[in-house]
């Protein structure tokens, strides 16, 4: 037993010793780094640069400590009073996991039915109550199962306001609060957050078309026939925030981002108790995918905001995307209009949740005596939960000790109750009340809950605590005011004893009810008391730390009522009308941005047309531009061998795209008079995508042409009948050029007609065939460039990746051979091509991302062609956005897309698979690069491809076009 004892001991050490290198050399890599990102930004801050770092740290609370954050501000409300007269915001915010009502929410009911589904509704009901704000749509999950309660598979559930005196005037159709519930992943099943990963793209697709189709109903009610797209798409947790960048790259509007818990926090935490290894935390709680989510977040997000000074200073600052120090700089430079060299970081914003807490009356008195309160409340019956508590003691008379928290190991449960088990004064003079959520059987509920539980009872047994710890099995969230209330009446604390707090909204609202706090130094609570001053912090590590704070609150009744004062006068500043107020102001000084082929601003509002014939029947004269392929260099091929100045790029295109949209309007007034949008429509002048009735999009990333040709070939066989009738588009979709697809089509017998679109350079380019032999064989759509560019770095980017490949080849190289090579020819304004010699050799797509998030560089980087080249385009761009985008530009439905991909292919291949489009995988095809390119990314493949999907079929091996045209039918495209 000792030498079991002691091995378990060393292997413990040994890992603690091998995780504290790691953590170091990312430390060490982060520094270098930054470093470097600063030493680019050549110019030396100025004096007032300076002092407006100096400023935004005081905004963080650096040269702050110790005084109480400015959470109330008199100047936001004025400056959101002033900018929303006459406007009507729609705010769309974003909660996939969890049981998410209004009314009569199951908080306790899993892990993932707890504080954040109860913050993101309060959040939802209260902007809908704003002025200026005219709809608030809460996305989250459609549950259609017997496993819970039939409200969770109601489409939409209107949030009634708390308190709308004052706002309806602002009332409307369609307007308010609301619960959306798309329906994605496994039908009829609820499943955790863990397993949700592989549906996120199909949630996206269905948020997608709900966001678009409630922009042209607003913008039919309020904006005057013009689509009122969303202000802000803000996330809730990774996987939200995640879906966020998604639907904000592909609908080109800001978003926001709460992380609620981070995890990187969470692994090192994990790490750190050493009872799991990396993989198997892995395993569990699909952390490396949550991770990428969070910094995908921070690439995509203008805003994100946190509960606590803390949560950045501690958290934030784990991750590769974010620096404090960075994002100063990067801020003072903006504000002085000096040059970030392409650098980009999200401004983190210190914003609390709030509380509505106007209805609550604080009562005074004890258990048997009357209350100080409202006559109706003392002459109404007790709560029937009172009883289910107070059956518990054997004294009910002592103060309580109230702790309300799922039976979670970070909560700490355990840990409480051996304070109050081992300390004879505490319980002497008071009890404990566990509320632990709901429960029918210990054996139903979860392994981890369960194992808390055991551990509780357990512990109440061994110190014989029977009598003295009431731990009841079901409250409802109606209930949880009666609780507090019953704790306040008997002069008992409420406590907090987790390991780490994000934020600690029940202790907000046990401060409402007039109950002091013992809580957590570790997050949130320390702000929180430092507003509030209405308890005491403790150590949750010690033990002795949580009985002596219990046991100086209860004992000493002054400090009892001066903390219970205290609270009571202070929790103002944390309501939601202060939380919301703050929120609006933030949100709407960001940079509009919306689709941009919509902007109308020009012409008359007499004659615009509804949103249901759009601008994009109009304007789409756009594109009728000419593409030479000889003459790549210039701006309208949107290619530059050179690769020279950003500025001048986007400069040359923006000149080209105003002349252009001009003449585009000019023909679209014309075209009105005519009346003929039909006649516009088979002049030639617009791509045949909104005609189609299905859609086949050839994303096979085959390593040679041949390959690509022959795969080609038998997918057009396949559905000749329908490709002759006109019923059936094609889309190819690859990471080739746009000359390169010339190249490729002109050797293998097609013609570009045989396509009505080509997603180039992995998505960061969009052709389509041209009707019009004047002019050339490809019309480029440059809307798409404007819809991608945000945050691209330019210039900037482009040396640092010139750099890297230098370096690779310097590290790695023998005899002086160029193992990465920037590929000038291939390369364009919106994706930097790099030509691998040696794939083995080169750093993986995961190094390369960290290398430039860390320099706060944001771009999607794509190993293609079996990694014998790199792509590295926008963040917001890829081969799965461009399909979004076609839905959004021409209306082409998702659903009526039939995506084919190989085994395997570049390392966007994930985002080919899963969402409202079909996907059909062709055995044997590209199952080469399954090893090379995706071995290296940071989560298993496995952990976001959707298992046993009705909208994803395999085709048999070497199969011909006989058996793509038997998967087409499987899946209900074709007609046997």
């Amino acid at each position: 037993m000792c030498w079991r004892i002691w091995n378990l001991a060393r292997q413990k050490k040994q890992l603690e010793g091998e995780e504290a290198q790691r953590m170091a050399k990312r430390r060490l890599e982060r520094e270098r780094g930054r470093r470097e990102a600063v030493a680019d930004m050549s110019e030396d801050l100025s004096e007032g640069e300076k002092g407006d770092v100096v400023s935004d740290i005081s905004t963080h609370g650096e040269s702050n400590r110790g005084r109480l954050p400015r959470i109330s501000s008199m100047d936001a409300m004025e400056t959101w009073t002033n900018q929303q007269k006459g406007k009507k915001l729609y705010i769309v915010l974003i909660s996939l996991h969890g049981l998410i009502r209004g009314e009569n929410m199951e908080l306790g009911r899993d892990s993932d039915t707890g504080g954040q589904v109860k913050y993101v509704v309060e959040l939802a009901r209260a902007l809908g109550a704003m002025p200026g704000v005219y709809r608030v749509d809460l996305l989250t999950r459609q549950v259609s199962s017997p496993e819970v309660d039939w409200s969770y598979g109601e489409p939409t559930e209107m949030l009634t306001p708390r308190n709308s005196e004052g706002f309806m005037d602002d009332l409307g159709e369609s307007s308010g609060s609301y619960i959306i519930r798309i329906p994605f992943g496994p039908k009829d099943k609820y499943i955790p957050k863990e397993l949700l990963w592989p549906y996120i793209p199909e949630f996206v697709d269905g948020a997608l078309n709900h966001i678009i189709q409630m922009s042209k109903v607003l913008g039919e009610q309020i904006g005057g026939a013009q689509s009122i797209w969303p202000v802000a798409i803000h996330g809730h947790y990774a996987d939200a925030g995640d879906s966020a960048a998604l639907l904000s790259g592909a609908l080109n509007v800001p978003m926001l981002f709460t992380g609620h818990s981070l995890g990187r926090d969470k692994l090192e935490q994990l790490l750190k108790q050493a009872r799991q290894t990396r993989d198997e935390i892995n395993m569990t709680y699909k952390i490396m995918r949550r991770i990428e989510a969070e910094e995908l977040s921070l690439d995509s997000s203008e805003i994100v905001i946190t509960s606590t000074r803390q949560e950045i200073e501690e958290q934030w600052r784990l991750y590769d995307g974010f620096d404090p120090v960075l994002e100063r700089k990067l801020r003072a430079r903006i504000r002085r209009n000096v040059s970030c060299y392409g650098r980009f970081m999200p401004r983190m914003l210190v914003i609390p949740p709030g509380m509505e807490f106007n209805h609550i009356i604080p009562q005074d008195g004890d258990v048997d005596g009357e209350t100080e309160g409202s006559e109706e409340h003392s002459a109404s019956p007790d709560p029937h939960i009172w009883s289910e508590i107070m059956r518990f003691f054997s004294n009910p008379r002592k103060p309580m000790i109230l702790a309300l928290a799922r039976p979670d190991p970070k909560k700490n449960i355990t840990t409480l109750v051996k304070a109050f088990g081992e300390c004879r004064a505490l319980r002497e003079l008071a009890n404990l009340t566990l509320i632990m959520g709901n429960r029918d059987g210990i054996d139903e509920m979860s392994g981890t809950n369960s194992s808390v539980l055991l551990s509780v009872l357990k512990l109440i047994d061994k110190y014989d605590l029977y009598g003295q710890v009431a731990y009841p099995k079901h409250h409802k969230q109606s209930d949880v005011p009666d609780i507090y209330r019953l704790a306040a009446k008997t002069k008992g604390v409420f406590i907090n004893p987790a390991f780490i707090e994000p934020f600690g909204l029940t202790l907000l609202e046990a401060t409402a009810y007039g109950l002091p706090m013992v809580a957590t130094k570790n997050g949130g609570p320390v702000d929180i008391h430092r507003v509030l001053d209405n308890g005491l912090l403790i150590d949750p590590h010690d033990q002795q730390s949580i009985a002596d704070a219990l046991l100086k609150l209860v004992a000493d009744k002054q400090l009892w009522a001066r903390c219970r004062q205290n609270g009571l006068k202070n929790i103002h500043l944390f309501s939601w009308p202060e939380h919301c107020k703050t929120y609006l102001s933030r949100i709407t000084s960001c940079k509009p941005r919306h689709p941009q082929w919509q902007r109308n601003d020009d012409e008359d509002e007499s004659e615009t047309e509804s949103p249901g014939d759009s601008l994009r029947d109009i304007q789409d004269i756009s594109l009728n531009l000419r593409f030479s392929l000889d003459g790549e260099k210039s701006g309208a091929s949107g290619n530059d061998n050179s690769l020279d100045s950003e500025g001048n790029a986007v400069d040359r295109k923006g000149k080209l795209e105003n002349a252009v949209l001009n003449w585009s309007k000019g023909i679209s007034k014309d075209a009105r008079r005519a009346g003929s949008t039909e006649k516009a429509d088979h002049s030639g002048k617009f791509p045949a995508l909104r005609r189609r009735k299905h859609l086949f999009v050839i994303a096979v990333d085959c390593d040679t042409d041949t390959g690509l040709l022959e795969t080609t070939r038998k997918i057009l066989e396949a559905v000749e009948k329908e490709r002759s009738e006109g019923s059936v588009g094609f889309i190819l979709s690859t990471s080739l050029t746009i000359s390169e697809i010339h190249s490729f089509l002109v050797s293998g017998g097609l013609s570009p007609h045989d396509f009505d679109a080509f997603i180039c350079n992995s998505g960061s380019d969009l052709y389509y065939s041209s009707l019009n032999p004047d002019d050339g064989p490809f019309v480029a759509d440059f809307y798409y460039h404007s819809h991608i560019e945000y945050r691209w770095g330019g210039e900037g980017l482009r040396k640092t990746l010139v750099r890297w490949a230098s370096s690779v080849t310097d590290k790695k190289a023998e005899n002086g051979e160029q193992l990465v090579t920037p590929a000038e020819q291939l390369s364009t304004n919106y994706c930097y091509a790099f030509k691998v010699q040696k794939p083995g050799m080169v750093p993986p797509v995961k190094e390369l991302r960290k290398l430039l998030r860390i320099q706060a560089l944001r771009c999607h980087v794509v190993y293609c062609q079996n990694g014998n080249r790199l792509n590295v385009i926008p963040v917001l761009a890829s081969r799965s956005q461009a399909l979004r985008y076609l839905y959004i530009r021409w209306g082409v439905e998702l659903s009526k897309m039939v995506v084919f991909v190989g085994e395997c292919g570049d390392t966007d291949y994930e985002g080919l698979l899963g969402g409202l489009h079909a996907s059909v995988i062709l055995k044997g095809v590209c199952s080469s690069a399954t090893n090379q390119l995706h071995a290296n990314r940071t989560y298993p493949l496995s952990d976001v491809l959707p298992s046993e999907s009705p909208n994803i079929v395999q085709t048999n091996e070497e199969c011909g076009s006989d058996d793509i045209r038997a998967s087409l039918e499987k899946l209900g495209f074709l007609k046997g």
